[in-house]
């Protein structure tokens, strides 16, 4: 009885969801039971680096390591009308596409199954564009080429001037100059796409030199994340460019590990599932490094919406992988968001995360920008943790110019890769 009456409140949920188009569902596990991974031979499931990371940290590793029972994938997946999208063994939970609602009441009857629950419509056309999405705004006019005319002589890159302006707020240059580069450090980035990075000036070294380690579209399951987001590729100008006497990024010698976690076409929490997964990845490939200028609080079916008071930091599935990423030992910035100046005005997740470090926008002069979002978090603490350049903030574009653009999801990598600077030495 309980089943047959399950099946009708599924049904009648996905009929009424019809309007709505909810299509694609979470589906969270009980257990690991029947797992083939142990934490003897933690090789089968972490790279080297990921194992080197956590015995350096003397951090153990625990069930959140072992992968989702495989026997469980294979039987969700072997439900009729029913498409895997992605894994999370940190969640361990399944997202998945269903065309038919009793593949719901197929699945939520396996014993392995906890819950189950809405988390997107079906995916859009190409030509729909999400709620809000990215609100950074642009100057078209070229950043020129010029010699750096102020700081160190003898410096080990040619800034260009507008771009020591930047480094040099916070001293970058001598990190830099003491070798300190980001070589050695892989860092992930999350975001919509790096759209022609294989074939622009900014990253003509990291291409030739081999500095992209691994990539993974969540959105659409392929290797392929320079065919659409131009707003990735630029956040990862800020960090990796090299144009000498022009445009320098902040660790431009690290490794890079390029993730589309983001579907411009829509706005809904299943792409905060894929940002989990994507900071999963980024752990198991052996990033030290994450830097993500995404974040989250409105969607496009408003029964998704947070509230101010879920952004505590322990609420939302962005704001728990993130710190789930920081307690595997990885350096977590996110951009805490463009909100200053609307009705909302405080940070999104997974800027409220308490173990990353929210980063808000600044001018080369110091100056808080108007559009940078508002701590503190709901339960008090004090957000952003820092800030670096986000107005006027040089990047790369489609047109391989270099221009300027506004944007807590430029200060977040300008400080995530002086970070890694950092943190290198």
């Amino acid at each position: 009885m309980k089943i047959k009456i399950l099946s009708v409140i599924l049904l009648f949920a996905f009929c009424k969801n019809a309007q709505a188009q909810i299509s694609r569902y979470l589906v969270l596990l009980k257990d690991k039971n029947g797992t083939p991974h142990t934490f003897a031979n933690p090789s089968t499931y972490l790279s080297q680096k990921a194992i080197d990371r956590r015995t350096f940290y003397n951090i153990a590793i625990d069930s959140t390591d072992l992968p989702v029972t495989p026997s469980y994938i294979s039987q969700i997946a072997n439900t009729p009308n029913t498409t895997i999208l992605n894994v999370s063994k940190w969640q361990n939970a399944i997202a998945i596409k269903v065309t038919d609602p009793n593949a719901i009441s197929t699945i939520n009857a396996y014993p392995f199954v906890k819950s189950i629950s809405g988390i997107a419509a079906k995916p859009a056309l190409p030509n729909q564009t999400g709620n809000k999405k990215f609100l950074e705004e642009k100057n078209t006019t070229p950043v020129p080429i010029a010699q750096k005319t102020n700081g160190i002589t003898g410096d080990y890159f040619n800034y260009g001037t507008n771009s020591f302006a930047e480094i040099h707020l916070h001293n970058g240059e001598f990190l830099h100059n003491i070798g300190l580069r980001g070589q050695t450090m892989q860092i992930a980035m999350l975001d919509n796409g790096f759209r022609n990075f294989t074939t622009l000036d900014a990253f003509d070294s990291i291409i030739q030199n081999n500095q992209v380690k691994d990539t993974w579209d969540f959105v659409h399951g392929e290797t392929n994340v320079a065919d659409d987001g131009s707003h990735g590729m630029s956040c990862f100008s800020t960090i990796g460019a090299n144009i000498p006497g022009q445009f320098i990024g902040k660790a431009p010698k690290a490794n890079f590990l390029l993730y589309k976690t983001e579907d411009d076409a829509s706005e809904y929490p299943i792409e905060e599932f894929n940002w989990v997964c994507g900071a999963e990845r980024a752990d198991s490939a052996g990033a030290d490094v994450i830097s993500s200028s995404l974040g989250y609080y409105a969607f496009d079916n408003t029964s998704f919406n947070h509230t101010y008071a879920d952004m505590d930091g322990n609420t939302t599935m962005a704001a728990n992988g993130a710190d789930m990423a920081a307690k595997k030992g990885l350096l977590i910035f996110i951009a805490v968001g463009n909100e200053g100046n609307s009705a909302w005005k405080y940070l999104i997740t997974p800027s409220d995360a308490d173990s990353v470090l929210a980063v808000g926008a600044v001018n080369t002069g110091g100056f808080v920008g108007g559009f940078s979002s508002y701590g503190p978090s709901a339960d008090g603490r004090i957000k952003p943790d820092v800030a670096s350049i986000g107005v006027s903030a040089m990047i790369q574009t489609t047109g391989n110019t270099v221009s300027f653009s506004n944007g807590t999801s430029f200060a977040c990598p300008n400080m995530a890769g002086l970070g890694t600077c950092l943190w290198q030495g």
